[in-house]
This record gives C-alpha cells, sequence and structure tokens, in this order.
C-alpha cells in the first residue's frame, strides 16, 4: 500500500470511527498515527468520555480480533498472559491463551491494577511474545495495545511505572465534547434502538498490515534528523526534568512524524508533522524533578519550551 493510498484508507477509517464516537478529529487522528506507527496508545481522561468505546470503534473498523482487559487490584498477571492449565484426559499440562492473544488489545483502567500486573504487558508491547512458565508464545499480527487510565489522583490508582509509559508511543487525553456535541450525542442515541454505537469493517488483517507498512516509505531528510534529536536532547537538560526523553523516545518521534506524513497523503516529513506529534509523543516520556511538581509545572510545557528553543530547519 502507498502513502496515498493509505491516507485515503486512514480517512476512511476516521469517518466511521466519528459516525460513532462524539469527539475532536484531531484526536482520533493522534490515536490513528499511533497505531500506523506500529505503537501502542495511552488515553488518559476521566471515566465516561468515550476511551473505550474508541478502542472498540477502531477495532472494529480495522476488522481484526479485539480483547478487553478489565484491570483490577486483584489481576494477576496469569490473568492477563494465560497460564498452563493440566489436562486430566492426557494428563500433561497445556498452554491456555489469557485474552493478551488477539489483535487489538484494550487495557481498560490499566493504573487500577498494581506494578506488577501492569509489568505483565511489558514482554508483549515491546517483543510482540509472552513468556510463561519458560516458554515463549508468539502473539498474533498486528498487534497492538490501546490503554485506558484515570488520571493518578483520582481514588484506587497506581501510577504506571516509567519503563511502562515509555512503551506507549502515544499518550492523548479525549476530554469532554462541546454542548453540540454532547446535544449530538444524546440525539444519535434516541436514533437507534442499541444503547452502544456500530461501525462498518473497513479493513482485514493483511490489509491493516499493508497500511502499517506505509509509511516506511516516506522521506526524511538529514536536517530534520539533527531537529528530532535536538528536540529530545533538549528535554535531557531541562532545569525541570529529572530524566528527560530516552533514546527510544527519538526513535518514536520519528516514527510517529512518519506516520503524521502519511496519514494526510505526504510522502516526506516536514517539521509541522515533527511539532504535531511531539507533545503526544515525548511528553509522557519526561519525568519532573520534585521541585517542579512542588510548582505543578507540566510535562507538556517543558515539551512546548523545548520546541520554542530549538531552531526550525528549512525543508
Amino acid at each position: 500500500m502507498d502513502v496515498s493510498e493509505a491516507s485515503k484508507t486512514c480517512n476512511r477509517l476516521l469517518d466511521e470511527i466519528e459516525s460513532a464516537v462524539i469527539t475532536d478529529r484531531e484526536f482520533l487522528e493522534t490515536v490513528l498515527v499511533g497505531v500506523l506507527g506500529r505503537g501502542h496508545v495511552l488515553l488518559e481522561d476521566v471515566p465516561g468520555t468515550g476511551k473505550t468505546l474508541t478502542a472498540r470503534m477502531l477495532a472494529e473498523t480495522l476488522g481484526v480480533s479485539f480483547s478487553r482487559i478489565q484491570f483490577t487490584p486483584d489481576l494477576l498477571p496469569a490473568d492477563v498472559t494465560g497460564t498452563h492449565v493440566y489436562n486430566e484426559r492426557d494428563r500433561t499440562f497445556e498452554f491456555s491463551d489469557g485474552p493478551i492473544f488477539a489483535h487489538v488489545v484494550l487495557a481498560d483502567e490499566i493504573n487500577r491494577a498494581p506494578p506488577k500486573t501492569q509489568s505483565a504487558l511489558l514482554e508483549a508491547m515491546e517483543e510482540g511474545q509472552v513468556t510463561v512458565d519458560g516458554e515463549t508464545h508468539e502473539l498474533p499480527e498486528p498487534f497492538f495495545v490501546i490503554a485506558t487510565q484515570n488520571p493518578v489522583d483520582m481514588e484506587g490508582t497506581f501510577e504506571l511505572p516509567e519503563a511502562q509509559v515509555d512503551r506507549f508511543a502515544i499518550k492523548t487525553t479525549m476530554g469532554y465534547p462541546e454542548a453540540d456535541g454532547e446535544r449530538e450525542l444524546l440525539q444519535r442515541r434516541l436514533d437507534r434502538d442499541q444503547q452502544s454505537p456500530s461501525v462498518e469493517t473497513v479493513l482485514d488483517p493483511a490489509q491493516v498490515q499493508a497500511l502499517r507498512a506505509a509509511p516506511e516509505s516516506v522521506r526524511v531528510e538529514p536536517d530534520l534528523l539533527g531537529y528530532m534529536v535536538q528536540i529530545t536532547r533538549a528535554t535531557r537538560d531541562h532545569r525541570h526534568v529529572e530524566v528527560g526523553v530516552s533514546p527510544r523516545g527519538s526513535q518514536r518521534l520519528l516514527e510517529m512524524s512518519r506516520a503524521r506524513a502519511a496519514l494526510v497523503g505526504r510522502e516526506y516529513v516536514t517539521p509541522d508533522d515533527v511539532k504535531r506529534v511531539a507533545q503526544p509523543a515525548l511528553a509522557h516520556r519526561i519525568v519532573l524533578t520534585p521541585d517542579a511538581r512542588v510548582d505543578d509545572i507540566a510535562k507538556s510545557a517543558v515539551v512546548d519550551y523545548v520546541l520554542e528553543d530549538t531552531p526550525v530547519p528549512t525543508v
């Protein structure tokens, strides 16, 4: 699939999801950039804004298998990855797949489970496989995680470990709809018999694989590579930052920039593509200093400062 075809396909997907989810198209584009760039997506917002619905509608339009894992304080790692079960007939232990074995895995309210269970996703997200009792099991292709979490100051939540957060290519928020959008939400409910909306399937697993390969052909000029490196390295030197963006984050910035270019049908990356994805691709990777947290400095503000202070190349 070439870039032009990928862009048209992405717009079909976005139109279909918009028919079911009331939200800004920019938010949906950000989520799709994460998927297109072969990454995982973390959605953070208060309950009831449509995070779970967005993930489910995306999976339906992509035409891939979907699994939802409801993270709770008593969820165990084996409940995610699967475990060996004794077969009385054959007198052997057989591996029983966990819900992680799906193309799209919704890790719902991931920060309501303790860190040990959250970390059960680490190998799956990075390697596309899980290891249980010394045996490695490959996950289906394509595979990606869409995780939702409530704000960390809400009761009953555990903050995600930095290593876990760094595995997400994109972190974004949904927000409340405008008044007109919320009214449209109610009108759509009146116009259907079912409580939840539905969407048409646009692709199949093989086509999703081809779609995710399209950004690999997007060109990136050497000056832009230097621009990306300057941005990520500047986060490490910022006075409010204890731990800046890692080299993995630099690579994700590149991949998300190419995915953004492919989404809009362009065969090359521009500085605007980099700026557009910098916030959702980088802000969640930053660890602020204690003083910055006391002063209520936002991670997004650090990224904004870095973008303003970094010279933009002419491409």
